[in-house]
C-alpha cells in the first residue's frame, strides 16, 4: 500500500491539543488548510519536547542572524490560537518518530511526524525529504518562523495545564489527592 503523506504547506492552523480531562488526557497534534484537518496522537513527552526543539531551533537561528531574520524572537500575540481542537478528531495514526528542520531557501520550519511501526518491521527513518513509497504515514508541516513560535508557545501551555504537581514529591495529584511517596503512603 503507498505511503500516505499528509503535506501542510502551510498550514491555516498547525496546533497541539488534548481531548480529556488532566491525568486521562489524549494528546493530538493538529493540522489544518482549506476544510481539510488531520489530527495524529501522540503523548505528553513527545509534545514537550518538540516544542522545546522548536523554540531552541529558531533561538538558535536568531542568534546566528544576530536579528537579522523573518523569526521573531518571541510568538506574536496575533497568532495566538487558544480554540480547541477541530471536531471531531479522527486520529490518522500514533505518531512514532519526529523530526525537525529549517529550510533556509523558503524560511520554512519543517516538522515531520511519523506513524509509529510495529517493533518487528523495524523500517529505515525516512524522514525528511526521503519519501518511501511503502513507508508508514507521515503529517509533514512546514511553518513560519512567526507560525512556528505560535506552535511552540500553545504546546508549552498545553502540556503544562495538566494535573498540579504535588508540594512534597512532585508527582501529580488527582481531584481527590493521591498516595504520596514521601509521606509513606498515606494520602494527601
Amino acid at each position: 500500500m503507498p505511503r500516505q503523506v499528509f503535506l501542510y504547506d502551510p498550514p491555516d492552523r498547525f496546533v497541539a491539543g488534548t481531548v480529556g480531562e488532566p491525568g486521562q488526557r489524549t494528546f493530538f497534534l493538529q493540522a489544518a488548510a482549506g476544510g481539510r484537518v488531520t489530527s495524529v496522537a501522540l503523548e505528553k513527552a513527545q509534545v514537550a519536547v518538540l516544542a522545546e526543539r522548536v523554540d531552541e531551533l529558531l533561538d538558535e537561528l536568531v542568534r546566528r542572524a544576530g536579528g537579522e531574520t523573518a523569526v521573531p524572537a518571541v510568538a506574536p500575540p496575533d497568532l495566538e490560537d487558544s480554540a480547541p481542537l477541530e471536531v471531531p478528531i479522527l486520529e490518522e495514526f500514533r505518531v512514532g518518530t519526529m523530526a525537525l528542520a529549517w529550510d533556509s531557501d523558503d524560511e520554512r520550519l519543517v516538522v515531520e511526524a511519523q506513524a509509529q511501526v510495529p517493533d518487528d518491521e523495524n523500517p529505515e527513518d525516512t524522514l525528511l525529504g526521503e519519501d518511501d513509497e511503502d513507508g508508514p504515514p507521515l503529517l509533514r508541516v512546514r511553518l513560519t518562523g512567526a507560525m512556528a513560535r505560535a506552535f511552540a508557545k500553545r504546546a508549552l501551555l498545553v502540556v503544562a495545564a495538566g494535573r498540579p504537581p504535588c508540594p512534597f514529591c512532585g508527582l501529580p495529584m488527582d481531584a481527590d489527592g493521591h498516595i504520596c511517596p514521601r509521606a509513606n503512603g498515606y494520602r494527601r
